[in-house]
Parts: C-alpha cells; structure tokens; sequence
C-alpha cells in the first residue's frame, strides 16, 4: 500500500500543557489530574481517566476533533478495542460504528514522534482483516491518513479530509 506524502493539514495547534507536543487538532477542554505521582487524562469515551501518554494525548485530540469538529456520535465510538487471532490478542486505538453498530472505520495513532510508514498501514489492514471496515484512519497528531475502501475492486483510495459523519454514508 502507497500513500501520500502529505495529507490534510488542519487549521489550528492545541496549547501544550505539561510539556505534551503540539498537535496539528484543534485544542479541547483538556481534563487533567496527576494520581499517584502519574500523569492522567479523561477519557470522554471510556469514561475514565487513562494515563497520559504521548499516544494518549493524540487519541484525546483525535476523538474530540471527531465529535466536536466532523458530528461523529460519541456512542459510537470505542476506545481500545480488544481483538483475537486465535490465542493471540490484538488492540484497536478507536472504532467507529455504523448506526446498526457494525464497524466502519479503525483509527490507529502514533506518538507524534513517529513517522506514519507502511509499517503503520500494515499494522492497521491486520485489524481489518478482522473487522472489515469501509475507512482506515492514522494519525500521530501532525499528518493524518484517511483511505476509504473498495472491496469490490480490491482496492482502496486516500482522500484528501476525514469525511463528516454525515458524509460516511452517503
């Protein structure tokens, strides 16, 4: 799988508290805590506060920009998601829903120290073998990757923005 260099680029960078990287999602009402000498954030979908990792504080931008930016219903996502391969267990980032609750789109980030590479993609098409998805998304908080399906061709196309939820479907 080959993909674009450079993909979409949004508008704003997100403040940086507690020395976290500056992210190319726009900025949200970040909830933090420290809990036994560790740093911790909400996790608006899980409910709960996760430790904050610089993977972490992407999936943390990335979901907000999903719901508040694009109308992605925050009932239909779902944070690390566990997966099986016979004994072997596997760890989706995000999962988005279709509204018959089928999977429609993995997402899968990276600190944004680490270059979005086939490594990555190859990584994400395991997952969808599994759940096969209409949308494979990748983001390490700076370059985000968003290619749509085809199964009846075999094939797959990158798309110069992440759809709306609206525009999922249609």
């Amino acid at each position: 799988m080959h993909f674009p260099r450079f993909f979409v680029t949004l508008p704003s960078k997100t403040a940086n508290p507690l020395m976290m990287n500056d992210l190319n999602l726009p900025p949200f009402a970040v909830r933090l805590r420290e809990q036994d000498g560790k740093r911790e954030i909400f996790d608006f979908l899980r409910r709960r506060y996760v430790a904050l990792t610089p993977e972490e504080w992407v999936r943390q931008h990335f979901v907000h920009f999903l719901v508040e930016q694009k109308g992605y219903p925050r009932g239909l996502l779902a944070n690390e998601l566990e997966l099986r391969i016979g004994q072997k267990k596997l760890r989706c980032d995000t999962v988005l829903y279709n509204k018959v609750l089928q999977p429609q789109m993995i997402i899968e980030y990276k600190k944004p120290e680490v270059s979005i590479t086939q490594r990555v993609f190859n990584q994400i098409t395991v997952y969808n073998m599994l759940l096969h998805v209409d949308y494979l998304v990748v983001s390490n908080g700076l370059q985000h990757y968003c290619c749509r399906m085809d199964y009846e061709h075999q094939s797959y196309e990158f798309l110069s923005d992440i759809p709306s939820f609206s525009m999922l479907n249609a």
